[in-house]
Parts: C-alpha cells; sequence; structure tokens
C-alpha cells in the first residue's frame, strides 16, 4: 500500500512513497514533484455524473490527478491549495464525513462517495449544501485544515459543539445537527440573537462515539478580514 507521510512542521509536503504498480489519487493541482518512474494522469473518478456531484458537494476539481508507479517505485511530493497541517487517516472500520475543500489525497482502494444530508444541515452548513462527501472502501485518506489540525474524540453521553468553519471531517458513525448557538434555550430567535453577539456563525453539534478532524483557522473568517483592510 503507498505510504503517506507528512514532512515539515508549518505548511508540510506530503511525501508519499509508492511501490511498482502501485497508485494514488489526489485534488487537482496538488502535485508538487514526482520522480520519473511515476505517471499523472487527469480523470474523472467515478464518471460524469459522480464528479459533477464531488464538485457540487466538496468544492473539488472536476478532474483529479491520478498517479501511478508504472516503471517500478517512486516518491512524489503533494501540497493542498490553502496554507495548514495535514492528517494521515486509516479508512476501513472508520469512514469519514469530508468538509469542503479538506480533500488532500487518498490511496486506490477509497472511494469519496456523495450523499444526501437534511434540509436544515444543507442550507446552514458548510458541508456542501445538499449533498455531503462520505469515504467507503479501505486505505488512507488525507484532508488537510487552514492552519494547525487537531483531532479530537467524541464519547457517549458527552455531546461536543464546534464552530463549523474549524471542521475538516469527522467519523461518519456520528451523530451531528448544526445549530446557530451554543444554548438551546432560547429557541430559535433568541439563539440566533446569542449567535451574531457572541460572535459565533453556525455551530455542529456531535454526539455518539467517534473522532472529529478540526483545524485552528476559520477561511471564511481570514476572507471576511482580508475584505475588510482592503481600501474603500
Amino acid at each position: 500500500m503507498p505510504v503517506f507521510t507528512v514532512t515539515g512542521d508549518e505548511d508540510p509536503f506530503l511525501h508519499v512513497t509508492l511501490r511498482h504498480g502501485e497508485k494514488i489519487y489526489c485534488e487537482a493541482n496538488a502535485m508538487v514533484m514526482m520522480e520519473s518512474s511515476l505517471e499523472l494522469k487527469g480523470k474523472m473518478n467515478g464518471g460524469l455524473g459522480a464528479a459533477l456531484m464531488r464538485t457540487f458537494a466538496n468544492g473539488e476539481s472536476f478532474f483529479q490527478q491520478h498517479i501511478e508507479a508504472t516503471k517500478g517505485d517512486g516518491d512524489c511530493l503533494l501540497a493542498p491549495t490553502l496554507p495548514g497541517a495535514m492528517q494521515v487517516l486509516d479508512v476501513g472500520p472508520r469512514q469519514y464525513m469530508i468538509s469542503d475543500g479538506a480533500f488532500v489525497a487518498a490511496s486506490s482502494g477509497v472511494d469519496l462517495n456523495v450523499r444526501t444530508q437534511n434540509v436544515g444541515n444543507a442550507l446552514f452548513g458548510q458541508t456542501g449544501g445538499f449533498f455531503i462527501t462520505e469515504t467507503s472502501g479501505s486505505g488512507q485518506l488525507v484532508v488537510s485544515g487552514f492552519g494547525s489540525v487537531a483531532t479530537l474524540d467524541v464519547v457517549p453521553g458527552k455531546e461536543v459543539t464546534i464552530d463549523n468553519s474549524h471542521v475538516v471531517c469527522w467519523d461518519s458513525s456520528l451523530r451531528y445537527e448544526i445549530s446557530v448557538a451554543t444554548s438551546r434555550s432560547s429557541g430559535f430567535l433568541g439563539n440566533l440573537v446569542n449567535s451574531v453577539t457572541s460572535g459565533e456563525g453556525m455551530v455542529l453539534r456531535f454526539s455518539g462515539s467517534g473522532k472529529v478532524v478540526v483545524c485552528s483557522r476559520s477561511r471564511a473568517a481570514f476572507l471576511a478580514w482580508l475584505s475588510s483592510t482592503r481600501p474603500q
């Protein structure tokens, strides 16, 4: 199986080692360097319909890069679009739901599938609208977050609330729902006012048993700050 190694602490590379015949796929423009024994192709995973669905669901490019060791063993370097850390996850017994733009690469045994989610999560979340990407199969998945990343454990009886823009991916066995505030006692309008005055946007509530990968920076907040600094 291909070996994924994250190298460096700040804005790291993803170093991938492939044996002859092995292959991976990654987000378009992720490839930084590859050895001559590897071959790079642009493909639509799962055909036209699946490629369109993933583009709408997860902000991915229509074509993905496929890298295969066709002439012998070889190494390559990959990098995500946004500056930040990466996390290598084992897929198989545990599957993951992926937030917009978090996918970097995966071994060929991992599939990315698009499924629908409920109306509330679709309208208020940043998780692909009415559709969301979920993994299947087995192998390894690499995701990235804006800034640093950390893995949180959710345990039964202890609900975890996370700002929506800081969620990278989560265990598909977890239950989740979108909300506008950290309190449930004030009704929708009260929660909305509380959300605005606290400076927080939408939050995701996770319960059950599983893992959530979060990042330290919010892409939306950064873009809003960047826009506010521009001369009018």
